[in-house]
């Protein structure tokens, strides 16, 4: 009996090892943000920036992208709507296919992709001058549509780099210069989109003439 509470006091005495735990997370975040200097941290942080500025840039662009496919596609509808083929069918195939051209222009006009530019005082100055250049311009096409087309062509060959095929206006470059670089991207695209339609309408008057004076020759020959 003594024996076996010597033994027990024995093994009551002995020291007991304690398990280690491991380190949890916020011990290991510790250790790491103590072991990463300053200039690390910020190294990081600054290509992270980097990175997202580029992917900021590339939603700008693509939204962009989408801006002008919707100024294309209503261009194109509108095209259609007053091209010489439809003036060339019958009345209930005309008014079916602009019931149908207006449907999509509704549906595209739904479609709202605003991308705003960010500009100094100068360059927002530099912007409403060259839009009121073009403005005046427009305003007077229906006055003289040769001379127009002969003042928006100088005013696109002062926003392009390749070499103008006719006289520059000097006064709309340095405006356009002054404005902000997506605001003279959407300059340019407007004059293209202007003497694409001034080319169009006159493919449309000269056929309209070349109509009206195969109509005149052959009333003249039924008259001999």
């Amino acid at each position: 009996m003594a024996q076996a509470k010597i033994s027990a006091k024995a093994s009551e005495g002995a020291p007991q090892q304690q398990q280690q735990q491991p380190p949890s997370a916020g011990q290991l975040r510790g250790r790491f943000y103590r072991s990463t200097s300053m200039a690390d941290r910020s190294s990081r942080l600054l290509e992270n920036l980097d990175q997202l500025e580029l992917r900021v840039e590339a939603f700008r662009d693509a939204a962009s992208a989408m801006e002008q496919e919707k100024e294309t596609l209503l261009e194109m509808i509108h095209n259609i709507q007053n091209s010489q083929d439809m003036r060339h069918i019958s009345e209930g195939e005309r008014e079916e296919l602009n019931l149908t051209a207006n449907r999509l222009m509704g549906r595209t006009l739904t479609v709202e992709v605003s991308v705003e530019t960010i500009r100094n005082a100068q360059q927002q100055e530099s912007l409403l001058h060259a839009t009121k250049m073009i403005d005046e311009i427009v305003n007077k096409l229906l006055d003289d549509l040769e001379d127009a087309k002969i003042r928006l062509m100088s005013l696109y060959g002062a926003c392009t780099s390749d070499v103008p095929a006719g006289p520059i206006d000097q006064k709309f470059q340095s405006v356009v210069i002054g404005c902000a670089i997506e605001d003279q991207k959407k300059i340019k695209r407007r004059l293209e989109t202007l003497l694409r339609n001034l080319e169009n309408s006159e493919k449309s008057i000269t056929l309209l003439e070349h109509q009206k004076s195969s109509i005149r020759h052959s009333c003249n020959t039924k008259q001999d």
